[in-house]
């Protein structure tokens, strides 16, 4: 029931409405019956005083008899319920002859005539609190008390005081000489009050309906009906449709909150369309990107692939979405990789997949939090990149006449070899040889002779000397062969071979000898490349004085 602000608010209107007109009511009748009771004393009084006042002019008459037929008669007046004329013991005067014996004994005569003899009758006890008062303070006294059917009643002890003029009959001895009891029902007053009171909770019902009605109108009209357009327009909003307005009725709280959601709801619009905007760009250049491209969710299930990742990898989408984000390629670990290194990412090579080279990166999506969000893999085709990049690498390498590797590459490779020798204690052996009367060709034959001559002995050294071995043109028509664990016995028997090989080649029709020298390490007191390739040199030099077409070794020079 209390699950609305309506019901809510119009709750404790209706409590504090209620308990401030109870309250009132309350006080109200209160002071009503307050008011009563002080009239009732009032008037008791004034009727207790009278009776008083008339009982004492007539007892100062000194007739008796007409003392105790008002007596009598005011026993029987409506609005007084009990009415006695007591003596100060709490016995009633006038109903047996104990006082006119006194006053006769007092004046020394029989001025007052006897009744017929009666027993006394006791209205109240000696003791009562209340008669001991009215005798001791010589002052009225008012109490209320229940009677045995329940009913409230009201009395009034007045001290008839023992003035001057009663000392002649009864002596100046007791300051007071009896009591007037007169006692009132209070069911009249109860009544009144029974009355006030159901009349004030009619007015109160009827006072709280009419304050709650009009509360809730205008609670509905003010406050409720406004915050339910505000919270109808959110629950549409938060369900997509940002097209909400909410009228705003006022200035006040509410209309300040319908105002706010209306610039709130405007700024959301433009911002999701914007998004949208950016969405649809974003959505545009992944699917006319030439990368392959593949987005899971934060459970790794494959949420986009663009059409450039079905052709890479080959397959369908459904069959990607099937395979998840680790069944992208062939190779696991080389996705686990990726991911594992994080945003830094690594290099790993590239994969040879169905006879492409595929360049694959992979990280995960990390939110503001770092919460995970999902996966990202970009897939490239780097198949002619890798074709290119080889070319590139193998004619910044080789020599562009012969296909042999150049000087540049043959100085790092000396270096290389010659450390690694020195490291694992192996041999390295190096030949530098170059052709015979080669300027006679030029010269006779011109340069495209000679051009075919450098062709010609570059592809028989590639033929003659072994895979591992390092072919390189030094320079013009000199060449150097770099041979790995070869020692000097080895590297003679290699030129040899090259050699004989070299003299029986013909190009076009025309002899080509080569002289030879050759240079090891450890042996040729050349510790460095560039002293191990002067040594060579030197045994070079050596074959062409000995008459060409010859091997020798630096060894065998001397110093």
């Amino acid at each position: 029931m209390f699950d609305r602000i309506e019901h809510k608010i119009l709750a404790f209107v209706g409590l504090v409405v209620t308990l401030g007109l109870t309250a009132t009511a309350w006080f109200y009748v209160e002071q009503q019956e307050q008011a009563i009771l002080v009239q009732n004393e009032r008037s008791l009084g004034q009727l207790t005083s009278s009776v008083f006042q008339t009982l004492e002019a007539i007892m100062l008459t000194g007739n008796a008899d007409l003392a105790r037929q008002v007596d009598k008669n005011l026993k029987h007046v409506r609005e007084i319920e009990d009415f006695h004329i007591l003596r100060i013991d709490g016995t009633e005067a006038f109903q047996d002859n104990l006082t006119l014996r006194s006053v006769n004994k007092r004046l020394g005569d029989d001025e007052f005539e006897l009744r017929e003899e009666s027993d006394g009758v006791r209205v109240m006890a000696d003791s009562d609190p209340n008669l001991r008062r009215a005798v001791s303070e010589r002052s009225p006294v008012i109490f209320y008390h229940d009677a045995s059917t329940g009913e409230r009643k009201l009395t009034y002890l007045y001290p008839m005081l023992n003035k001057t003029a009663c000392h002649r009959c009864h002596g100046g001895e007791r300051a007071v000489r009896g009591v007037v009891k007169l006692t009132m029902s209070l069911a009249g007053m109860q009544a009144d009050v029974a009355n006030t009171r159901r009349q004030s909770i009619n007015v109160l019902l009827v006072v709280i309906g009419i304050v709650l009605v009009l509360t809730a109108y205008v609670l509905r009209r003010s406050v409720v009906s406004p915050l339910r357009q505000v919270t109808t327009a959110m629950e549409r909003a938060a369900k997509g449709d940002l097209s909400q307005h909410v009228p705003v009725l006022g200035k006040d709280e509410v209309g300040q909150m319908a105002a706010s959601f209306n610039r709130m709801i405007g700024q959301l619009l433009a911002t999701y369309t914007g998004l949208e905007h950016e969405q649809d760009k974003l959505t545009t250049i992944i699917l006319s990107a030439g990368e392959g491209i593949v987005v899971t969710d934060k459970n790794e299930s494959v949420v986009l692939v663009n059409p450039a990742a079905e052709e890479l990898l080959e397959k369908p989408m459904g069959r990607i979405v099937h395979d998840g984000f680790m069944g992208l390629v062939d190779d696991q670990v080389h996705i686990r990789r990726l991911l594992a290194a994080g945003e830094g990412g690594i290099l790993l090579p590239a994969l040879d997949y169905k006879g492409r080279l595929l360049a694959l990166s992979a990280t995960r999506i990390l939110g503001a939090s770092g919460e995970l969000v999902g996966s990202v893999a970009l897939i490239r085709d780097v198949t002619e990149e890798k074709r290119l990049e080889n070319e590139l690498k193998q004619l910044s390498q080789t020599d562009g006449l012969t296909g042999l590797f150049n000087r540049r590459f043959m100085d790092e490779a000396i270096a290389s070899e010659l450390s690694r020798a020195d490291r694992y204690s192996t041999p390295l052996s190096i030949s530098l040889f170059d052709v015979d009367h080669f300027k006679k060709f030029n010269d006779t034959h011109g340069h495209e002779q000679g051009d075919r001559v450098l062709k010609g002995i570059a592809g028989t050294t590639r033929r003659v000397m072994r895979n591992v071995d390092l072919c390189c043109r030094y320079g013009g028509e000199e060449f150097l062969i770099i041979m790995p664990n070869t020692d000097r016995k080895g590297a003679l028997l290699a030129a040899e071979r090259l050699r004989e090989a070299v003299e029986i080649t013909r190009v076009d029709d025309l002899p080509v000898t080569i002289s030879v020298g050759t240079a090891t390490y450890p042996g040729a007191e050349a510790n460095t490349s560039d002293a191990l390739v002067v040594a060579a040199d030197r045994a070079m030099y050596a074959a062409k004085v000995g008459g060409r077409n010859q091997v020798r070794a630096v060894e065998e020079l001397g110093s």
